[in-house]
């Protein structure tokens, strides 16, 4: 198989350095390569925002790595981030803190979380200001690397077991609550495999994601008490309606919005899936492209960050967030990211632009990079 269609496929998108990605950035075109599938109607969407990406400023010697996890504090004006401890995998061995806090500047005023992680993914900071985090992966009898058959490398001998939890945070980083059995994967009431995203209702109730891309990982949501008590658990990848059905990554992110009804970003089957909050599914989303993010703000606007759309999985998108209403499902704008789609032709890496996604009291949005490792603001026009 050519080189560049590994790539495409992810399986040597994880390893890529950082001056390897910035040849691979130059190589290939922007273009539109889905305009005989793209709708006219989504290629008319307005772009209501202006880019900005000079916006977040790290401390001296600190480079941002790669970030899905990202929301805003209570106060509608600070941003939180989770991101990989400067690398493009996981934090096994980093002695820095993945868990930061922007003011409304840019500037990092709180960071936390040195020696917890191994790789951070999702997080909701809740009414009261607490910080919680998912930890997607082990660090012990890894996932599988996509594509392969090969596991990713375990951490040293004698490392304390880790990963495969959701914890929740204090705002000035004091560890409150564990779900799940730090190190240790499964699919019971106190093990979660690969957990993305996590949310918390008005009324306290906690919502996993468990489950991503690689395999071993679930495909279900979790709902536990304000306690950490388990109350349910259900499968989110749904039924097959005119979609093939995939049964992974259909948990990569969750959002709420006024009527407690629970979003679900059920990437692996390109849709937002809509369920109440004890597991009855309500919709299928199929508008809002491939989302990797999701957010809903007060005036319950939907904001879905699409980093995988890709023409070779027929798919009618390009990447990029789509914007619109979740009480009708109405699409009224759309941000293309600077990669837009990659194609057999002209292959780009398996994710790529937004994977999270949030936005301020005042309408300023900002999202978080995977691949390349960066975060965004984007400003009203």
């Amino acid at each position: 198989m050519h080189a560049w269609k590994k790539l495409a496929l992810g399986v040597a998108a994880m390893a890529l350095s950082s001056a390897a990605w910035g040849q691979f950035a130059t190589t290939v075109p922007k273009g539109n390569y889905n305009v005989s599938k793209r709708s006219k109607a989504d290629m008319a969407l307005p772009a209501p925002y202006l880019r900005d990406e000079a916006f977040f400023k790290f401390p001296a010697g600190r480079p941002v790595g790669s970030t899905s996890a990202i929301d805003i504090d209570p106060d509608g004006k600070s941003i939180w981030i989770v991101e990989r401890c400067g690398t493009l995998n996981n934090c096994i061995g980093s002695q820095v803190n993945p868990v930061m806090e922007f003011d409304s500047t840019g500037k990092v005023q709180r960071q936390f979380g040195k020696g917890l992680f191994v790789y951070p993914h999702g997080m909701f900071v809740d009414r009261d200001g607490n910080v919680w985090a998912t930890d997607l992966q082990t660090n012990f009898n890894r996932p599988f690397v996509m594509g392969t058959n090969n596991r990713m490398p375990d951490a040293p001998k004698g490392t304390k077991p880790a990963g495969a939890v959701v914890m929740k945070f204090s705002h000035d980083g004091k560890l409150l609550m564990t779900l799940g059995t730090p190190g240790v994967s499964g699919n019971d009431a106190s093990h979660f495999s690969q957990p993305s995203d996590v949310l918390v209702a008005r009324n306290g109730d906690i919502f996993v994601a468990d489950g991503h891309d690689t395999q071993p990982s679930n495909h279900r949501i979790v709902k536990f008490d304000k306690t950490g008590k388990f109350i349910k658990a259900w499968d989110a990848c749904g039924t097959a309606t005119n979609l093939p059905l995939s049964k992974i990554d259909c948990t990569h992110s969750l959002a709420m919005d006024s009527q407690g009804r629970l979003f679900v970003a059920n990437r692996g089957n390109s849709r937002i899936s809509i369920f109440d909050q004890d597991g009855k599914w309500l919709a299928d989303w199929t508008q809002f492209g491939k989302p990797s993010g999701l957010y809903i703000d007060k005036n319950d606007t939907l904001y879905a960050a699409d980093s995988e759309s890709d023409v070779t999985e027929g798919n009618a998108f390009i990447r990029g967030i789509h914007i619109g209403s979740a009480k009708t499902g109405q699409v009224t704008g759309f941000l293309p990211d600077t990669w837009q789609n990659p194609s057999p032709q002209m292959p780009g890496p398996i994710t790529s632009g937004p994977e999270g996604v949030v936005v301020g009291a005042d309408g300023t949005m900002y999202s978080s990079e995977v691949l390349p490792m960066a975060l965004l603001r984007y400003v009203k026009k």
